[in-house]
């Protein structure tokens, strides 16, 4: 019996039919084998009309193309923002920082000591004292005493000198009269010798006339002897009186300064003392800073304050400098500013001086700027007073400085800026600078007056390329309200 299995022969697009009998199934797998190579191979062959039709078309398209026309290049303007160099007058700015410190401070010390026996109730910290407001009483009775027995001294001392002054002028009558009676007793003398060498009188007359002579002169001695003590006496007791003199007034003093009084209107800081408390000469008994008046050290660096300090003159300031000359050569205005939240607290200030030193960290100079009854504009929950300690921001601002070239700082790059000529081509100029303040530059070379800067990026930039200038009214809108001191340094 045959078991016939149909089976297929592929052959290009031709289909065989056979039936194949069961026990000859190996020579079937051997016929599919043969047929399946058969197909690879005529696969390959149908690839080869397919490219030879390819190479074909392209060589005839190589040959039966033109040349390619060439066209000129035309040169493309790039567009950038310019602004024409403005000649202004520049005001010199500087930021700095500080905090405020009261221009007087009042560190009250115990010139006497004793009890305290009365005391201001404002002696609290921070209240207010107005000028000539009683603070304090330290017990005055010990030192009215010691007032009281130098004035009685002082007096008896008045009285002796008086009562001494006048002894002096009664002994000088009294010796004058004592004088004219010795001139009257020498002349008696004179008289009886002459008798007794005539031998008109006894000797025993003679000597009784001497006798009285000598009497005579020695009152008118005596008193000349006292006369001649008195300028000694009369200074023992005008020092003596000085002296007492001297420990009044200083009692005086003491006694008043048992009342201390605010000298100026003040801000009570610390306070150490309560009634009742005895005190000893010179211990610490509170301190007050003043409100007239608040002081701030801004540090700056000496390149801006060169800027700043700017003299009309060249006047010296000779070896020894006046303050008031040093002011009226520097023109420096200040702004004192407070930020906290949601506020900014805003006070005019004026230039008072320049700290002997650099700071030895930083190497920057100190300027001092005061601001003038920093507590006038103070409103409770909305600005507050400046007082001490506030850390300030201060704006200074020097005197206008004439006919000035500026720049944008944007348009410098790499110590160059970029200039469009007549001709709308970029041209590369070193930059010389006068100094740099915030976004603007002062130019000192490299730019004159009028020449369109470019402040838009240049890059890259290529000297001679064409351009199409925009011009940048709001940049410089900008750069002039700067020159003028109009805009917020950063």
């Amino acid at each position: 019996m045959q078991i016939l299995y149909p089976f297929r022969e592929f052959s290009g697009i031709f289909t065989v039919s056979r039936a194949v009998p069961y026990r000859n199934i190996d020579s079937l797998v051997s016929i599919d084998s043969e047929l399946q190579t058969m197909t690879e191979r005529t696969k390959r062959f149908l690839i080869i009309p397919p490219v030879l039709v390819a190479i074909a078309l392209f060589v005839w398209l190589v040959r039966g193309s033109r040349e390619p026309v060439r066209k000129p290049v035309a040169e493309v303007a790039r567009k950038l923002r310019v602004i024409e160099a403005p000649v202004v007058s520049v005001t010199p700015r500087a930021i700095g920082y500080g905090t405020s410190q009261p221009t007087k401070v009042w560190r009250v010390v115990a010139e006497v000591g004793g009890q305290i026996v009365e005391v201001n109730p404002n002696l609290k910290s921070g209240s207010f004292l107005v000028k000539d407001d009683p603070v304090l009483t330290i017990d005055p009775q010990e030192y009215q005493l010691v007032v009281t027995q130098l004035e009685a001294e002082i007096a008896e001392l008045e009285a002796s000198l008086a009562e001494l002054t006048a002894r002096k002028v009664n002994d000088g009558r009294s010796l004058e009269i004592e004088k004219a009676s010795l001139e009257l007793a020498q002349s008696d003398l004179e008289r009886m010798r002459n008798l007794a060498g005539n031998d008109a009188v006894a000797g025993t007359e003679l000597r009784g006339e001497e006798r009285t002579f000598l009497a005579q002169q020695q009152k008118v001695q005596s008193l000349e002897n006292s006369l001649n003590l008195y300028p000694s006496k009369l200074a023992s007791l005008e020092s003596t009186l000085n002296v007492r003199r001297a420990k009044l007034e200083q009692a005086r003093i003491d006694l008043n300064r048992t009342k201390i009084i605010a000298p100026f209107g003040c801000r009570i800081g610390d306070v150490s003392i309560e009634v009742g408390q005895y005190v000893q000469r010179g211990e610490a008994l509170f301190t007050a800073d003043g409100i007239a008046a608040t002081e701030i050290e801004v540090q700056t660096p000496i390149s801006q304050a060169r800027n700043l300090i700017r003299s009309d003159t060249d006047e010296a300031l000779g070896a020894v400098p006046d303050m008031e000359m040093i002011r009226r050569l520097v023109h420096i205005d200040a702004v004192v500013r407070v930020t906290g939240g949601d506020f900014v607290a805003e006070w005019d200030a004026r230039f008072d001086r320049i700290r002997e030193r650099l700071d030895p960290v930083t190497r920057t100079v100190a300027l001092v700027v005061v601001v003038d009854k920093p507590y006038e504009r103070a409103i409770p929950g909305k600005r507050p007073p400046l007082f001490r300690d506030v850390f300030c921001e201060v704006e200074l601002r020097g005197k206008p400085i004439p006919d000035r070239v500026i720049i944008p700082r944007s348009a410098v790059r790499g110590g160059k800026v970029y200039i469009v000529n007549n001709q709308n081509r970029l041209v590369a100029r070193e930059l010389q600078v006068a100094f740099e303040q915030a976004n603007m530059v002062v130019v000192a070379g490299g730019v004159v007056a009028s020449e369109r800067v470019i402040v838009s990026d240049p890059t890259p930039a290529i000297d001679g390329m064409l351009i199409d200038p925009m011009m940048d009214e709001a940049a410089l809108t900008e750069l002039l309200a700067e020159a003028n001191g109009q805009t917020a340094l950063p």
